[in-house]
């Protein structure tokens, strides 16, 4: 199974974290919570989650990696070197870079990963990038980067993230078992 790093700062947004979490586990995905500057980061909305390691302790790459948004979350994404790293380094080696809401134009743009590529991000939100070919839809796919604009569309974004990595058959079962895709 595919080793995902989901990234928790101070300050993400709950349902952007929470979702994927609990969606790609039911996959069967192996999820790893990394707190940045924190073991036990706060949600925007006062939840506290233990990570399962820091950012500063990783030592090897995951297939892919998990962006929440939020503020101030992803603002505290986007100022940590570490995640950075980490980020260009999966992209590097065409492993999944997914992020929401406002991570995609604060952490990666300011990470130059969008340099040519499509993304979504929370509306506004693409005025700070330049280099990238922004698209209003719900979620955005190009290839190995996976971006979506905001909480109300965490589970479609989730679902996109397991389809990418087990296929259409299981993300299809997944989104059928939460009623966000309807069999019938």
């Amino acid at each position: 199974m595919p080793r995902i790093g989901i990234f928790l700062a101070d300050g993400f947004e709950e349902v952007e974290a929470i979702t994927p979490i609990d969606y790609l586990r039911r996959a069967g995905i192996n999820v790893s919570l990394i707190g940045v500057n924190s073991v036990n980061p706060i949600g925007s909305h006062g939840l506290e989650i233990s990570a399962d390691t820091l950012a500063e302790e990783m030592h090897s790459l995951p297939d892919g990696i998990v962006l929440p948004g939020g503020m101030p979350g992803a603002a505290n994404l986007a100022a940590s070197g570490k995640v950075a790293n980490i980020t260009r380094a999966v992209m590097r080696a065409k492993g999944l870079v997914a992020s929401i809401c406002a991570s995609p134009a604060l952490a990666l743009g300011s990470f130059g990963v969008l340099e040519g590529r499509s993304f979504t991000c929370f509306p506004g939100m693409e005025n700070q990038v330049s280099n990238g070919r922004f698209q209003s839809k719900r979620v955005v796919v190009d290839g190995n980067l996976i971006t979506s604009r905001a909480a109300g569309t965490a589970g479609e974004f989730s679902i996109e993230i397991i389809r990418y990595l087990l296929g259409d058959i299981r993300a299809n079962r997944i989104a059928e078992s939460v009623l966000l895709l309807r069999n019938g």
